[in-house]
């Protein structure tokens, strides 16, 4: 008897893992730190330092998988609030807040070298 509800408690523990494994939720890469595009748009993390599609280089707030920055005086949409989630290796969500208004998410993705 004790053999059999052994059995089955690692079938249950088994079958949680393998569900675990297939459901779909966000996978955080190592970082957000490096390069992003978004069409001919361009932007790059390291650390708390972020080169800002309009050129300009400052530093935001760094965490690990996330970083935020407001857009400065100097670069279309000066003052708005730039949210980014790393959602993957490869992908990156950044939202635009203006006051109480947030922006649908735009998909960054990491740029390719071009040869």
């Amino acid at each position: 008897m004790a053999g059999s509800i052994l059995t089955r408690r690692n079938v249950a523990v088994l079958a949680a893992v393998a569900a675990s494994l297939i459901w779909p939720l966000p996978a955080f890469a190592d970082a957000i730190d490096g390069d992003w595009c978004l069409g001919s748009q361009t932007l790059n993390i390291q650390g708390p330092r972020i080169r800002t599609p309009g050129g300009t280089d400052m530093t935001g707030n760094y965490g690990r998988h996330d970083f935020n920055y407001v857009v400065p005086a100097s670069e279309p949409g000066a003052g708005a609030e730039i949210d980014m989630q790393l959602m993957g290796h490869e992908l990156m969500t950044l939202r635009r807040k203006v006051g109480a208004t947030v922006s649908e998410p735009e998909n960054w993705r990491r740029c390719r070298p071009t040869s």
